[in-house]
């Protein structure tokens, strides 16, 4: 049994942790996106290449690409951005196109890890941390957080379409729904609605809508789980959330 008042008894398991969460503690990324570097043969702890399920104590050299990591923590950080039409929501662009990480505030170390994605002509509400461990979590399935959204549709919606996608849709990846329709305003061929879905999958609400025949024409995020998009914040700017 491990006891304080015995420095010999075996408690090293207990000081141990996988060497994945160690460095997404860190900000260094997801516990996913860091399992892959430890497969690809990036990770080293106390100069021998680390592998999959290896355990490190946080006083231990952990090296990314025989980079020594600075693992002393941060604040944890969490910030909501209002994020804008034509901004894509990668690191870099080859064709030179802005990106949301562009418009975030600097860090003394680690990196911003966005928590999902939003399309390129998509706005609205987009989470950022500098703890990978915290965004593996609110991305997660098991989270089941709800995405709310407004969106314009183009053509006519008629009760039965409505009906339909609070039932469900079987996309090509797989059977999708909405959780909520709720008509807001317009009329003829162009009306917005709130609508709710508990998925992240890419283009899913788009997608959903054109399983009807009917067009996205605007959309943007206005609810993340219980992080809510303020009305007062301006395109393009940021606000820092309590953790």
């Amino acid at each position: 049994m491990c006891s304080a008042a015995d420095p010999r008894s075996n408690c090293e398991i207990n000081m141990t942790e996988k060497v994945q969460k160690i460095l997404a503690d860190a900000g260094l990324g997801s516990r996913r996106e860091i399992e892959k570097w430890i497969s690809d043969g990036r990770i080293s702890v106390n100069g021998q290449v680390s592998k999959l399920g290896d355990r490190a104590e946080r006083s231990d050299q952990i090296s990314v690409d025989d980079r020594p990591v600075q693992l002393i923590k941060d604040m944890i950080r969490l910030i909501l951005l209002n994020k804008p039409e034509g901004c894509i929501c990668t690191r870099k662009d080859d064709e030179g196109r802005p990106t949301v990480f562009e418009l975030l505030p600097s860090l003394k170390r680690g990196r911003w890890v966005a928590v999902g994605r939003l399309d390129f002509n998509t706005s609205g509400l987009l989470l950022f941390t500098n703890n990978g461990e915290i965004a593996n979590k609110l991305m997660h399935p098991s989270a089941n957080l709800e995405r709310e959204y407004v969106v314009r549709v183009h053509g006519k919606v008629t009760q039965k379409i409505i009906d339909t996608l609070l039932e469900g849709v079987v996309l090509e990846d797989g059977f999708a729904k909405f959780e909520s329709i709720t008509s807001q305003r317009g009329s003829g061929q162009n009306t917005w609605f709130n609508v709710v879905i508990k998925e992240g999958r890419k283009r899913e609400v788009r997608r959903l809508w054109e399983s009807q025949d009917c067009q996205v024409s605007r959309l943007k995020r206005i609810r993340f789980g219980e992080y809510a998009l303020p009305i007062e914040l301006p395109v393009g700017q940021f606000i820092e959330l309590p953790v």
